[in-house]
């Protein structure tokens, strides 16, 4: 088949360009400069020069596709509303392209819009595929699956992939950020008693779930990409301490947003995912290293 793939040369887009092509997939990626699209040619895909400002640029990749995977997002969390907006302007447009033509538009989410508790209190309670995301006026970041609903109910055939701490040695999502805290603080902290935990998954296995989403979806299907359910803050904080050789501290929650800025709303929540629904339907059976094999392997100091 083939895929039209925004975030083509992102951290998870390569990789599942990377799948897609050795899975005999003819890939065409989305790109805006010259390094990404040399990069992307060297990977053996096909460059489409575009930007996800440019809808109509995307409406017309979409309309010469036989499928499409959105992995791009801006996360630029200074504008963090005005770029969850932007992307739902940029999932309609996929839909304008789609609508009635029974080809698959694979979304990306987060697991945490499945996760009801957004406070710094732990439910206790497994997310799930079949979980519902909250209001865009709550989570800004649901609404990608706003849009999604709203260009199914025009006839298109979707599916959504929720992402969590998707990782490997080089980086690991928002415990990447909070690797440059740490560094910039002189400590590795987490809130409270640090036993909120965070799902994760290694990159290799996330784009594989991505290929198998492409082949086996129905229309409507969610998928997990977690490998492991929840991995404890204060395990994280621990290991990026012993990598930078720093101090881990516990913080207050009132003190969170001051040391981890926007990272705040994030470092104290509990929101461990599940993903049977996932494994079953689509036969994904996650092989990669573990969240914190992976920090530990990592190299914090450069060479």
């Amino acid at each position: 088949m083939r895929i039209f793939v925004t975030g083509a040369t992102g951290f998870v887009g390569s990789a599942i360009v990377q799948e897609l092509i050795n899975a005999g997939h003819h890939v065409i990626g989305l790109v805006r400069s010259d390094a990404g699209a040399k990069s992307l040619a060297a990977a053996g895909a096909e460059v489409y020069r575009g930007d996800l400002e440019d809808l109509e640029s995307l409406r017309s990749g979409a309309a010469n596709s036989d499928a499409v995977i959105h992995t791009a997002f801006n996360h630029d969390f200074s504008k963090y509303v005005a770029n969850c907006e932007a992307d739902r302007l940029v999932i309609e447009a996929f839909g304008d392209a789609l609508a009635g033509s029974g080809r698959l538009l694979i979304i990306t989410s987060g697991t945490g819009m499945a996760n009801s508790d957004h406070s710094a209190n732990r439910s206790g309670i497994l997310a799930t595929e079949h979980d519902l995301p909250a209001s865009s006026k709550l989570v800004p970041r649901a609404a990608s699956e706003e849009a999604a609903a709203s260009v199914a109910g025009r006839g298109v055939r979707t599916a959504i992939v929720r992402l969590p701490q998707v990782h490997d040695t080089e980086k690991q999502g928002l415990i990447t950020y909070a690797i440059q805290v740490a560094r910039e603080k002189g400590v590795s902290a987490y809130v409270g008693d640090g036993l909120n935990r965070w799902p994760a998954a290694h990159r290799l296995d996330t784009a594989r779930l991505y290929r198998l989403a492409l082949e086996k979806a129905d229309a409507g299907d969610t998928f997990h990409a977690v490998a492991e359910e929840g991995v404890p803050v204060r395990d994280i904080a621990q290991v990026i301490g012993r990598g930078l050789n720093l101090p881990v501290v516990s913080l207050t929650p009132e003190d969170a947003a001051g040391h981890f800025g926007w990272l705040g709303a994030f470092a104290g929540r509990d929101a461990p995912a599940s993903s049977v629904h996932t494994r079953e339907k689509l036969g994904w059976n996650p092989t990669g290293p573990g969240l914190i094999s992976d920090l530990e392997n990592m190299r914090y100091f450069p060479a």
